[in-house]
């Protein structure tokens, strides 16, 4: 199992509890859900999720999803997940609670 991983906040989640899919706020406006690799997770919560609570982390295996995966550069280069559609519920395979 190869797995990424996705930040969100617990609200953000629960507000689409009851659909098969979650849809993050980036798909629209950027086209995609951004992910992390297990090692890009420690960054990407101090950089962009710092003062932000009540967080979640999916674990997503990535052989389950069902839209497009594609590992794109970042603005240093770095190459991160990134999820073009909605990520299929199915796909998480665990949830943890961040803070």
């Amino acid at each position: 199992m190869s797995l990424i991983y996705h930040i969100v906040p617990a609200a953000d989640w629960a507000a689409q509890e009851s659909s098969p899919t979650y849809e993050a706020a980036s798909l629209t406006t950027e086209g995609f859900i951004h992910l992390s690799k297990k090692e890009q997770v420690g960054a990407t919560l101090s950089r962009y999720y710092a003062t932000v609570p009540d967080l979640l982390l999916l674990h997503v295996d990535t052989n389950k999803l069902t839209q497009e995966l594609k590992y794109e550069p970042a603005t240093n280069n770095e190459l991160f997940p990134h999820l073009y559609g909605p990520l299929n519920k199915d796909a998480v395979v665990e949830i943890e609670r961040l803070n």
